[in-house]
Parts: C-alpha cells; sequence; structure tokens
C-alpha cells in the first residue's frame, strides 16, 4: 500500500474530508492552525462549507446548527479554546446531535504554553460542561492512528447520536509521518430521520431539537435515555493495546503521545532483564477499566502512569486497580515532554520499590 508523508493537523483534516465531513466551523488557535487552513483550502472543494467563527463559542454553536440538519460537521482547536466550546457541546449532547470536536491540547492551565500538553483529560473525560454526559473519546498515539481514527469518530457520532472528542496533542498535530490510507469500511447507520431538514418524504410535520426541557420530570426522563446510551458506548466502544503484558511484573499505562515513549522505554526494561509491560488506552473514555481490574488481580506487581500532566489519567488507574496493587505516576507538564531515559528510570525505580 502506497505511503505518504503528511503533517499531523493536515492529515487530521484531509482524514474528516474524506469520512464525509461537509461542515467545518473553527476559530484558529495552535498548535491546530492547519487544521482550519487545511478546510479553508479543501472543503469547498468538496462541495462542503467552511466558515472561520468570530469566536469558539459561535463555531460550536455552527456545528449544533449544522449537525441539527443532518450534515456531517466538525470543528477543532487547542485546550482553552476547547474550554470555551464545552457549553455548546453539553447542549449538542442534551438535544442528542452527532459532531466530531478535535483537541490538539497544549501546556495549561489558562492560556499556558503552545508546547504539547495532556492536561485536559478530566475536561475530556469528566464532561467539561454542565449536566450528566459523556463523549467518546478517541486517543490516537500516532498520526496513522490519528487518521484511523476520525472515520471512527464521525461514525460513532452518527450511530449514538452524540458529539465525539479526538483528543490528540501538540506533537501529533505537529509532527510529519508516513500514513497509509486505508480502505475504510462504514457502519451500517440510521437514517437521520431526526434532522430538522424540512418536512421530507411523507413527513407532515417539522423535526424540533433542542436541549431545553423545563419539566423536571421530562428532563429527567431525558437524563435516564442518555444514561442508557452512554452505558451502550460504553460497553461497545472501549479499546486499549498491550505490549508485554502477559508476564509482566509492571505495567505502564499511558496514552497518545507518551505512550511511545513509555514503550521505548518498556522495550530498553525488558532488555535489563526487568518484565515490563504497556497498557495504552485508545479510548480514554470509555476508560479501559475492567481490563486493568483484570491485570491487577493477576501476577503484575504494580502501575506506573505515564502522563504529560500533574496526574489526571492516574485516578482512572488508581480507580480500576483499586487496593489490589501499588500505583506509581511520573509526568512532566507545562508543555516538556518525557524522554524515553527519564520514564526509563522512573519505571526502574517504581519496579524495585514494587518487588
Amino acid at each position: 500500500m502506497k505511503r505518504e508523508i503528511w503533517k499531523g493537523s493536515e492529515a487530521i483534516a484531509e482524514a474528516a474530508i474524506r469520512a464525509g465531513c461537509r461542515g467545518f466551523f473553527g476559530y484558529p488557535i495552535t498548535p491546530q492552525n492547519e487544521i482550519p487552513e487545511y478546510m479553508s483550502l479543501k472543503m469547498p472543494e468538496s462541495g462542503g462549507v467552511f466558515v472561520q467563527a468570530e469566536s469558539e463559542l459561535a463555531a460550536i454553536n455552527m456545528v449544533y446548527g449544522a449537525a441539527a440538519s443532518g450534515m456531517r460537521a466538525m470543528t477543532s482547536s487547542s485546550s482553552p479554546g476547547i474550554s470555551l466550546k464545552q457549553e455548546g457541546i453539553s447542549y449538542m449532547v442534551g438535544a442528542e446531535l452527532p459532531g466530531v470536536i478535535v483537541n490538539v491540547m497544549r501546556g495549561g492551565p489558562g492560556l499556558g504554553s503552545i508546547q504539547p500538553g495532556q492536561s485536559d483529560y478530566f475536561q475530556a473525560t469528566r464532561g467539561g460542561g454542565n449536566g450528566d454526559y459523556h463523549m467518546v473519546v478517541l486517543a490516537p498515539a500516532n498520526l496513522q492512528e490519528a487518521v484511523d481514527v476520525m472515520f471512527e469518530a464521525f461514525d460513532i457520532a452518527d450511530q449514538y447520536r452524540n458529539p465525539v472528542l479526538v483528543l490528540a496533542d501538540g506533537l501529533i498535530g505537529q509532527m510529519m509521518e508516513p500514513i497509509v490510507w486505508k480502505e475504510h469500511t462504514p457502519r451500517v447507520l440510521p437514517d437521520k430521520t431526526w434532522a430538522a431538514d424540512g418536512r421530507r418524504g411523507e413527513r407532515e410535520h417539522n423535526n424540533f431539537i433542542t436541549s431545553l426541557l423545563l419539566a423536571a420530570d421530562a428532563c429527567e426522563a431525558r437524563n435516564i435515555r442518555l444514561k442508557a446510551k452512554f452505558d451502550e458506548m460504553e460497553q461497545n466502544e472501549c479499546r486499549w493495546e498491550e505490549i508485554g503484558t502477559e508476564d509482566a511484573d509492571l505495567i505502564l499505562v499511558s496514552y497518545g503521545t507518551p505512550s511511545r515513549i513509555a514503550q521505548s522505554a518498556a522495550e530498553q526494561l525488558r532488555a535489563q532483564g526487568l518484565k515490563v509491560g504497556l497498557l495504552r488506552p485508545i479510548t480514554v473514555w470509555p476508560f479501559p477499566t475492567a481490563r486493568i481490574r483484570e491485570l491487577a488481580a493477576g501476577k503484575c506487581r504494580g502501575f506506573l502512569a505515564v502522563e504529560m500532566s500533574q496526574g489526571q489519567m492516574v485516578d482512572d488507574v488508581r480507580l480500576a486497580v483499586g487496593e489490589k496493587k501499588p500505583v506509581g505516576f511520573y509526568g512532566r507538564c507545562g508543555g516538556v515532554v518525557p524522554t524515553v531515559s527519564e520514564v526509563r528510570l522512573a519505571a526502574e525505580k517504581f519496579y524495585q520499590e514494587v518487588q
């Protein structure tokens, strides 16, 4: 298969177009500016719509409107810009509208730095807006996976009528890597008979879409129905990768770019005779809680979370492991990327502690 060199943000944008995105609404912020730039050139060629909105708030509400009409629509931003979109994302979940949001994370808090970070984990996995809600959160570790999950993101969004978040980091957005444009087999999806697109066919009424339900019992009933949908997502969409966990005394848990660093550290430790494996969540929501719980019940002596933050995903690792085994943490933050040697030394130290 033909391999092509692409820059991360541009490849993500091209994958979205190939996945059927026909509406992009965004606002510039580093390190994902190449996504809207690419979309501004390519969306008109594909019969789509590109709008640089006046703000992040406007952009997400444009996605709401486009999705309500039945269009495959998306937006992208980076950390503080995603914060501004949280209200609109919550509205979309409440109105049961599909859509894709890409977050190319940078260091925080506040405006922070423009370097890679992972400190948006809580925001992504806990529902950063108001109300009880979840999104499937896909966390690619390399450019090939980032391209592949864009196709999945639109299908998942349409299947469940719910926004999907692609959680990348500045390294994935800015690096260049070879990729293969694979043949994607789309999911069998229902027609969007709910869309506010006029009185189509034999429909004798206009569809009405809103997240506002003033009656408490009606709002509760909607929340209960949404919870059943989130449970279905949790059961069907959880994904992870394991490397060398079958005999590991220590398992590193890491997602995104740092998982590649952790994998190299684990390989070096294996060469030293230490049994170290890696579990990489591909979806950080749903989180692979059940699998980590199984591993914690086995011969593994401990887990070490590796992140580009002060420690966020580690909370989910601790919840999964419980009191069965010790859980450690190693991270760099503010845009600093950990080195392989740093992770190796941290893992080696923790390995000795859990023996």
